[in-house]
């Protein structure tokens, strides 16, 4: 989870009052968030939520804590809409149709009247790191930039450019380099060039005397991009893979920057194509969708009738400006947030604006007694049964990178559900195979005693065109056993003693082609006909992705089909 670090005093200016660390530890809730550690200088505080990138800075908790206390109502007039556009005064960006296969769209605003303190800079550059590494899939999707606007000529051009033959000095060093040398020479390069290093031209951001303002999603450059205490006139810019996403980042900037004191400043963004919003783009720009939902859905989820004012004052508390009209809720979404995906999403703000202190509890009337389900009573019986084989039980995460489940497994990508906007490279894709998940803990074990048996018991899914959703999730066993000895008749003596104690007879079937496994060295599990799983001998080049060198085997059962044979 996102965690940010901030010097006290500042904080509590930005909230409008001082808290005891009592106070602060019973109100951050609200937020979402909890007071990890205090030393009487720096508050360290921990988020837990992904989806509330707007939360991530010090201004963003002040500004809805503000807010649920009643001090201000957040309210920012700096927005252009569809509908209003705000005058530029000639601070344009330029977007060239040569970064369209590259990193197509680029966007800024402006940012004057206030001098840049130290605990502003850290803010901002804390901020810039959360918002480019969770949200923005460590800057693939989404990065960010801050300039000296006083030195910039505007219009900003944002294009393709030479790897080779383009040359600035970039931020942190005194000697020019291309393109391609910061990619590999310098520190940030070393870290994030490799995002372009196969394209034909990187990324690259200069105003229209060709001074340089930097090489997205690398480094800024040592003049323009050197941004530093007193500092009153910025320009902020962002670049990425998917408009929406760079819209909101800047809007969640530009008012953390107006929280700060800065008057903000739009700029208008030219694009080469139309996109969803038009060719021409004014910066800060709001897009966001009203929401609604029933105030019917809010008794119902809530357990509580409350008024339509109750509603409306708890949505209020939470920066969202709504009305009631006919057993309806119409909430404005504010412009820092995109995270209304469902009338739940609503119902929640309500409670937590109108306080959950305020709900009474009360004791439930109808009293059943539990039981585990067969598919439940099926999982424990196999995980006793594998434990008596030898094998140590794990667990893992149901969401992981595209390099563990597909590139390392070898996996066709077009079965595996890909997440569309993950906070996170690490979490974009919902796993297909439990297999993935053991070997990533095989491949660190290489230090303990040989052999390493290991399983789960759990849930998978993947595309599959016959159902109404186009996915499907299966409760699976997969195991992974590790030795110098290890081969196909280690495996099929597992699965054989499995099958005896669970009184289930089967047959085996040529496996075909699955690049998780060896070829000639692997068996479909046969149940009545039906398959109900795979085994065999992981396959050489599975191994080398994973960085191991001994022998090991893998197997993986559908528990849901064997359960229903």
């Amino acid at each position: 989870m996102p965690k940010i670090e901030t010097n006290a005093r500042y904080f509590y200016e930005l909230v409008g009052k001082t808290l005891t660390t009592e106070e602060l530890e019973a109100i951050l809730p609200v937020a979402k968030a909890e007071l990890d550690d205090y030393d009487g200088e720096i508050l360290k505080i921990e988020l837990n939520d992904t989806n509330r990138p707007d939360l991530w800075s010090p201004a963003g908790i002040a500004r809805l804590l503000r807010s649920y206390w009643e001090i201000e109502a957040p309210l920012y007039d700096f927005f252009s809409t569809s509908e209003e556009t705000f005058d530029h005064e000639g601070r344009v960006v330029i977007v060239d149709a040569s970064v369209t296969p590259i990193r197509p769209y680029g966007i800024g605003f402006a940012a004057r009247g206030h001098k840049l303190s130290g605990a502003d800079l850290e803010a901002l550059i804390q901020s810039q790191e959360k918002i480019c590494w969770n949200f923005g899939q460590k800057r693939r999707s989404i990065a960010m930039g801050i300039y000296r606007s006083a030195l910039i000529t505007y219009p900003v051009h944002y294009r393709g450019a030479d790897p080779d033959r383009t040359r600035f000095v970039p931020l942190g060093m005194d000697e020019e380099l291309s393109l391609r040398e910061i990619s590999t020479v310098h520190p940030k390069g070393k870290e994030y060039g490799h995002i372009h290093a196969h394209d034909p031209l990187f990324p690259y951001l200069h105003d229209d005397k060709d001074q340089t303002l930097s090489f997205p999603p690398v480094i800024n450059s040592a003049s323009i991009g050197a941004v530093e205490e007193g500092d009153e006139e910025l320009f902020v810019e962002f670049s990425g893979t998917e408009l929406k996403d760079l819209l909101l980042a800047a809007a969640i900037v530009a008012c953390d920057m107006a929280d700060m004191g800065y008057e903000i400043l739009p700029v208008k963004v030219v694009f080469p194509e139309e996109t969803e919003f038009g060719k021409e783009i004014t910066v800060p720009y709001y897009f966001q969708e009203p929401a609604s939902c029933t105030v019917e859905e809010i008794h119902k989820t809530l357990g509580d009738p409350l008024t339509d004012d109750e509603i409306v004052r708890g949505l209020r508390r939470m920066g969202i400006y709504a009305v009631v009209d006919e057993g309806r809720v119409y909430a404005t979404v504010p412009e820092w947030r995109n995270d209304f995906l469902h009338a739940v999403d609503l119902v929640e703000d309500v409670m937590i604006g109108h306080g959950l202190e305020r709900f009474a509890p009360v004791m439930p009337t109808d009293f059943t007694v539990g039981r585990l389900t067969e598919a439940e009573e099926l999982g424990r019986k196999i995980k006793d049964l594998m434990v008596g084989l030898g094998f140590q039980e794990m667990m893992y995460n149901y969401l992981g990178s595209r390099r563990e489940y597909i590139d390392n497994m070898r996996y066709p990508a077009e079965k595996c559900i890909i997440i569309a906007n993950p906070m996170s490279e690490n979490y974009e894709v919902v796993r297909p195979s439990i297999l993935p998940s053991l070997l990533e803990s095989e491949s660190v074990s290489a230090h303990a005693p040989f052999p390493h048996r290991i399983f789960e018991v759990g849930k998978v899914a993947y595309i599959d065109d016959s159902t109404n959703s186009g996915t499907i999730t299966r409760n699976k066993l997969g195991f992974l056993a590790s030795d110098s000895v290890m081969g196909y008749n280690e495996v099929s003596s597992y699965v054989s003693t499995l099958f005896y104690f669970l009184s289930t007879e089967y047959t085996l079937a040529e496996a075909g082609e699955d690049g998780r496994f060896i070829p000639g060295r692997s068996a479909r599990i046969m149940v009545d006909g039906k398959e109900v799983g795979i085994f065999g001998e992981i396959h050489p080049q599975v191994l080398e992705n994973w960085k191991s060198d001994t022998p090991t085997v893998g197997c993986e059962i559908d528990l849901d089909t064997l359960l229903g044979h």
